[in-house]
């Protein structure tokens, strides 16, 4: 890692570096998915028309936009904005439907090479299950379910509030599909543990923790948000902290792989997202400023493996040393 002292890595992470001049293997498994290695785009966060950009066949998978049932437009102008340490959207999640992406997108998304994880996204239950439907005889991966899209069934709360919601929607996918299953939780819980294992029991593979945390920028002159819509989904390394914690709750929770998605810019970052429990991550905000980032990160993290003295970045995962938790801090 540039600017970082080997020695230092060490004191920081607590591993020997007795490994040095080995090449890592950077393969990970997500259930029944094999990757060459644990980075991915975080669902909205790529499109197809990087390939021009970045070596693509380089990255662990692939995931998509979500994709609805239906057309969306997404959310009015203005839908970007920076913050200090991160950046708060508020596109709205625009989607050409599952017709308009089956015969559209997908074909672009699976010249790219690595196995290729669909996000599907509903407003309401049943749009759940129709996406998978239309979707399911396609040549991908695997689906990611983002429970984080408002529930108009319930009053615009999101799905993955209720782990008896994210019970009903996983079980309904689970009996349309046999590819894995990734669901990815809102950090807007009281209990990020109780959600996973809901997942978990439903018929999940692995859960992506988290989506965005929610927030707003104000213009102060004219007294109105800064957004369109008013409020985001707050992202980048602000929220890295916050993500470190809730991976870290939900690997104790369940048996099953964690996905850490938050702030990861760097292999550093992955490194302690893989610590804290998690067996792969995705980069998105970061990707926004450096198109490259991912790869980069894929380049790094094959020299940092050998600096801890893991042969095996797998052999990372959920090796956080024991520690005192309060609970609670003041």
């Amino acid at each position: 890692m540039k600017g970082f002292h080997p020695m230092e890595m060490e004191t920081r992470l607590g591993v020997r570096s007795d490994a040095a001049g080995q090449a890592a293997d950077l393969s990970v498994a997500l259930g029944e998915l094999k990757l060459a290695n644990p980075v991915m785009p975080a669902s909205g966060c790529f499109g197809p028309e990087l390939a021009s950009l970045l070596p693509l066949e380089r990255l662990g998978a692939l995931v998509t936009k979500t994709v609805f049932a239906e057309k969306r437009a997404g959310n009015p102008a203005h839908r970007l904005t920076e913050t200090n340490g991160g950046m708060l959207n508020s596109v709205g999640i625009p989607s050409p439907g599952s017709d308009g992406f089956r015969n559209g997108l997908l074909r672009q998304y699976l010249q790219a090479g690595p196995p290729l994880i669909v996000s599907v996204g509903g407003l309401f239950t049943e749009e759940y299950f129709a996406v998978t439907e239309a979707l399911a005889g396609e040549e991908i991966a695997a689906f990611e379910v983002n429970v984080s899209c408002p529930n108009l069934e319930h009053g615009g709360l999101a799905i993955g509030s209720s782990p008896q919601m994210v019970e009903t929607v996983v079980s309904g996918v689970r009996a349309l599909t046999g590819k894995p299953l990734l669901i990815k939780l809102t950090p807007s819980v009281s209990s990020i543990a109780e959600v996973a294992k809901a997942a978990e029991e439903a018929g999940a593979d692995a859960v992506t923790v988290s989506n965005s945390f929610t927030g707003m920028r104000i213009d102060a002159r004219a007294r109105r948000p800064v957004l369109g819509n008013g409020i985001g989904g707050l992202t980048g390394p602000a929220i890295k902290p916050l993500a470190l914690r809730l991976v870290h709750e939900a690997s104790l929770a369940v048996r099953i792989p964690v996905v850490g998605c938050g702030g990861v810019s760097t292999a550093e970052d992955v490194a302690e997202f893989l610590i804290a429990g998690a067996t792969a991550v995705q980069v998105g905000t970061a990707t926004f400023t450096r198109p490259y980032a991912m790869v980069e990160i894929i380049d790094d993290l094959g020299q940092l493996c050998r600096e801890l003295g893991v042969s095996q970045v797998s052999e990372l995962t959920g090796t956080l040393a024991p520690y005192l938790a309060s609970g609670r801090s003041e």
